[in-house]
Protein backbone atom coordinates (compact mmCIF):
# COMPACT_ATOMS: atom_id res chain seq x y z
CA UNK A 1 0.00 0.00 0.00
CA UNK A 2 1.51 3.28 -1.10
CA UNK A 3 2.94 5.24 1.98
CA UNK A 4 0.66 8.82 2.68
CA UNK A 5 3.71 11.22 1.31
CA UNK A 6 3.38 9.49 -1.91
CA UNK A 7 -0.96 9.86 -2.25
CA UNK A 8 -0.24 13.28 -1.09
CA UNK A 9 2.26 13.77 -3.53
CA UNK A 10 0.72 12.03 -6.81
CA UNK A 11 -2.67 13.93 -5.46
CA UNK A 12 -0.99 16.68 -5.70
CA UNK A 13 0.23 16.42 -8.85
CA UNK A 14 -2.96 15.44 -10.63
CA UNK A 15 -4.57 18.50 -9.21
CA UNK A 16 -2.11 20.90 -10.67
CA UNK A 17 -2.28 19.27 -13.77
CA UNK A 18 -6.09 19.69 -13.54
CA UNK A 19 -5.48 23.02 -12.80
CA UNK A 20 -3.11 23.43 -16.03
CA UNK A 21 -5.01 21.70 -18.36
CA UNK A 22 -7.96 24.13 -17.02
CA UNK A 23 -6.68 27.14 -17.74
CA UNK A 24 -5.23 26.08 -20.86
CA UNK A 25 -8.11 25.00 -22.55
CA UNK A 26 -9.89 28.30 -21.07
CA UNK A 27 -7.41 30.25 -22.73
CA UNK A 28 -8.07 28.86 -25.93
CA UNK A 29 -12.18 28.85 -25.37
CA UNK A 30 -12.14 32.43 -24.44
CA UNK A 31 -9.95 33.19 -27.95
CA UNK A 32 -12.75 31.78 -29.92
CA UNK A 33 -15.12 33.45 -28.13
CA UNK A 34 -13.54 37.04 -28.37
CA UNK A 35 -13.17 36.06 -32.05
CA UNK A 36 -16.94 35.52 -32.60
CA UNK A 37 -18.18 38.33 -30.26
CA UNK A 38 -15.55 40.38 -31.51
CA UNK A 39 -16.56 40.23 -35.28
CA UNK A 40 -20.28 40.68 -34.11
CA UNK A 41 -19.36 43.62 -31.93
CA UNK A 42 -17.97 45.22 -34.95
CA UNK A 43 -20.23 44.79 -37.24
CA UNK A 44 -22.73 45.97 -35.01
CA UNK A 45 -20.58 49.10 -34.68
CA UNK A 46 -19.88 50.12 -38.36
CA UNK A 47 -22.96 52.81 -38.09
CA UNK A 48 -21.26 54.52 -34.86
CA UNK A 49 -18.20 54.49 -36.03
CA UNK A 50 -19.44 56.25 -39.64
CA UNK A 51 -20.65 58.78 -37.90
CA UNK A 52 -17.66 59.37 -35.62
CA UNK A 53 -15.23 59.15 -38.45
CA UNK A 54 -17.60 61.69 -40.44
CA UNK A 55 -17.16 64.09 -37.14
CA UNK A 56 -13.59 63.80 -36.81
CA UNK A 57 -13.16 64.51 -40.34
CA UNK A 58 -15.09 67.54 -40.51
CA UNK A 59 -13.81 69.11 -36.70
CA UNK A 60 -9.82 68.28 -37.37
CA UNK A 61 -7.73 68.00 -40.52
CA UNK A 62 -5.88 64.43 -40.53
CA UNK A 63 -6.95 60.74 -40.38
CA UNK A 64 -9.57 59.34 -39.09
CA UNK A 65 -8.24 55.94 -37.72
CA UNK A 66 -4.59 56.04 -35.65
CA UNK A 67 -2.63 53.38 -34.45
CA UNK A 68 -0.62 53.23 -31.05
CA UNK A 69 2.13 50.73 -30.08
CA UNK A 70 1.31 48.81 -27.05
CA UNK A 71 2.55 45.65 -25.28
CA UNK A 72 0.66 42.53 -25.45
CA UNK A 73 1.28 38.83 -23.88
CA UNK A 74 4.75 38.09 -23.21
CA UNK A 75 5.05 41.69 -23.60
CA UNK A 76 4.91 41.24 -27.24
CA UNK A 77 4.49 45.29 -28.92
CA UNK A 78 1.89 44.94 -31.54
CA UNK A 79 -0.32 48.01 -33.18
CA UNK A 80 -3.30 48.92 -31.22
CA UNK A 81 -6.23 51.05 -33.07
CA UNK A 82 -8.12 54.07 -32.09
CA UNK A 83 -10.04 56.60 -33.59
CA UNK A 84 -8.61 60.23 -33.29
CA UNK A 85 -9.88 62.12 -30.76
CA UNK A 86 -6.81 64.54 -30.81
CA UNK A 87 -5.07 67.01 -32.80
CA UNK A 88 -2.62 65.40 -35.58
CA UNK A 89 1.46 65.59 -33.29
CA UNK A 90 -0.62 65.83 -30.10
CA UNK A 91 2.53 64.93 -28.37
CA UNK A 92 5.11 66.03 -30.65
CA UNK A 93 6.67 68.08 -28.09
CA UNK A 94 5.99 66.27 -24.93
CA UNK A 95 6.71 62.41 -25.85
CA UNK A 96 4.20 60.04 -24.54
CA UNK A 97 2.43 61.21 -21.55
CA UNK A 98 -0.92 60.38 -19.41
CA UNK A 99 -3.89 61.78 -20.34
CA UNK A 100 -6.01 64.11 -17.61
CA UNK A 101 -9.16 65.10 -17.16
CA UNK A 102 -10.45 67.85 -19.73
CA UNK A 103 -7.19 66.85 -21.72
CA UNK A 104 -6.73 70.09 -24.31
CA UNK A 105 -5.20 67.85 -26.67
CA UNK A 106 -8.82 66.39 -27.69
CA UNK A 107 -10.84 67.80 -30.43
CA UNK A 108 -13.66 69.81 -28.78
CA UNK A 109 -16.32 67.76 -31.05
CA UNK A 110 -14.76 64.43 -30.22
CA UNK A 111 -15.15 64.92 -26.61
CA UNK A 112 -18.31 62.67 -25.64
CA UNK A 113 -16.01 59.69 -27.93
CA UNK A 114 -13.89 59.29 -25.42
CA UNK A 115 -16.07 59.90 -22.59
CA UNK A 116 -18.66 57.40 -24.06
CA UNK A 117 -15.11 55.01 -25.06
CA UNK A 118 -16.63 54.77 -28.61
CA UNK A 119 -12.73 55.57 -29.86
CA UNK A 120 -11.99 52.12 -28.59
CA UNK A 121 -14.12 50.47 -31.04
CA UNK A 122 -11.60 50.06 -33.73
CA UNK A 123 -9.37 47.77 -30.88
CA UNK A 124 -12.37 45.01 -32.01
CA UNK A 125 -10.14 44.42 -35.26
CA UNK A 126 -7.50 44.01 -32.40
CA UNK A 127 -9.22 41.37 -30.58
CA UNK A 128 -10.15 39.84 -34.17
CA UNK A 129 -6.21 39.08 -35.17
CA UNK A 130 -5.77 37.47 -31.67
CA UNK A 131 -3.86 40.86 -30.33
CA UNK A 132 -6.34 41.59 -27.54
CA UNK A 133 -9.01 40.32 -26.17
CA UNK A 134 -12.77 41.49 -25.19
CA UNK A 135 -11.96 41.47 -21.35
CA UNK A 136 -8.45 41.59 -20.00
CA UNK A 137 -5.63 44.06 -18.55
CA UNK A 138 -5.35 47.50 -20.75
CA UNK A 139 -2.18 47.11 -22.62
CA UNK A 140 0.50 49.53 -21.88
CA UNK A 141 2.75 51.59 -23.63
CA UNK A 142 6.27 50.75 -23.72
CA UNK A 143 7.20 54.07 -22.49
CA UNK A 144 4.91 54.42 -19.51
CA UNK A 145 5.52 50.77 -19.08
CA UNK A 146 9.05 51.41 -18.21
CA UNK A 147 8.33 54.63 -15.70
CA UNK A 148 5.66 51.79 -14.32
CA UNK A 149 8.44 49.28 -13.55
CA UNK A 150 10.68 51.51 -11.25
CA UNK A 151 7.78 51.61 -8.94
CA UNK A 152 5.97 48.69 -9.49
CA UNK A 153 8.56 45.61 -10.88
CA UNK A 154 5.43 42.91 -10.53
CA UNK A 155 3.94 44.66 -13.47
CA UNK A 156 5.24 42.32 -16.19
CA UNK A 157 2.90 39.93 -14.59
CA UNK A 158 -0.03 41.15 -15.98
CA UNK A 159 1.49 40.22 -19.54
CA UNK A 160 0.79 36.70 -19.03
CA UNK A 161 -2.28 36.86 -20.63
CA UNK A 162 -3.54 38.95 -23.94
CA UNK A 163 -4.26 42.57 -22.50
CA UNK A 164 -8.41 43.56 -23.05
CA UNK A 165 -10.53 46.36 -24.03
CA UNK A 166 -11.78 46.09 -20.64
CA UNK A 167 -11.22 44.91 -17.77
CA UNK A 168 -11.87 44.48 -13.58
CA UNK A 169 -9.37 47.44 -13.17
CA UNK A 170 -11.27 49.77 -15.42
CA UNK A 171 -15.19 49.01 -13.87
CA UNK A 172 -13.67 49.22 -10.88
CA UNK A 173 -11.64 51.98 -10.40
CA UNK A 174 -11.80 53.59 -13.58
CA UNK A 175 -8.45 54.37 -15.83
CA UNK A 176 -5.68 55.70 -13.90
CA UNK A 177 -3.94 58.92 -14.45
CA UNK A 178 -0.97 58.79 -12.60
CA UNK A 179 1.73 56.16 -11.57
CA UNK A 180 0.84 56.13 -7.99
CA UNK A 181 -2.79 56.06 -8.94
CA UNK A 182 -1.74 52.69 -10.98
CA UNK A 183 -1.55 50.72 -7.89
CA UNK A 184 -4.97 50.30 -7.52
CA UNK A 185 -5.34 48.74 -10.94
CA UNK A 186 -2.71 46.68 -11.04
CA UNK A 187 -4.27 45.17 -7.79
CA UNK A 188 -6.98 44.40 -9.79
CA UNK A 189 -5.34 42.99 -12.90
CA UNK A 190 -3.54 40.26 -10.81
CA UNK A 191 -7.01 39.61 -9.04
CA UNK A 192 -8.41 38.72 -12.71
CA UNK A 193 -5.55 36.79 -13.34
CA UNK A 194 -5.44 34.73 -10.54
CA UNK A 195 -9.54 34.17 -10.69
CA UNK A 196 -10.20 34.02 -14.27
CA UNK A 197 -13.13 31.93 -15.11
CA UNK A 198 -16.82 32.08 -17.34
CA UNK A 199 -18.54 34.24 -14.65
CA UNK A 200 -16.63 36.57 -14.09
CA UNK A 201 -15.58 37.18 -17.68
CA UNK A 202 -19.46 37.70 -17.91
CA UNK A 203 -20.14 40.22 -14.80
CA UNK A 204 -16.69 42.71 -16.03
CA UNK A 205 -18.38 43.24 -19.46
CA UNK A 206 -22.19 43.21 -17.90
CA UNK A 207 -20.86 46.37 -15.57
CA UNK A 208 -18.59 47.84 -18.60
CA UNK A 209 -21.53 48.27 -20.43
CA UNK A 210 -23.11 50.42 -17.11
CA UNK A 211 -19.77 52.56 -16.92
CA UNK A 212 -20.05 53.97 -21.04
CA UNK A 213 -20.57 57.47 -19.96
CA UNK A 214 -17.10 57.45 -17.55
CA UNK A 215 -14.55 59.87 -18.57
CA UNK A 216 -11.87 58.25 -21.09
CA UNK A 217 -8.08 58.72 -18.96
CA UNK A 218 -5.72 56.30 -20.37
Amino acid sequence: MPEPITLVAVGGGIAGLMTHLARRYFEMAKEVVDIILGTIALVLSLPILAVCAVIIKVSSKGPVFYRQVRLGKDAKPFWMYKMRTMHVDAESTTGAVWACDNDPRVIRPCQWMRRSHMDELPQLVNVIKGEMSLVGPRPERPEILAELEKRYPEVRKRQVVRPGITGLAQVRNGYDTTVKAFKRKLEADLEYIEHRKWSKELRIMAATMTKLNDKETH
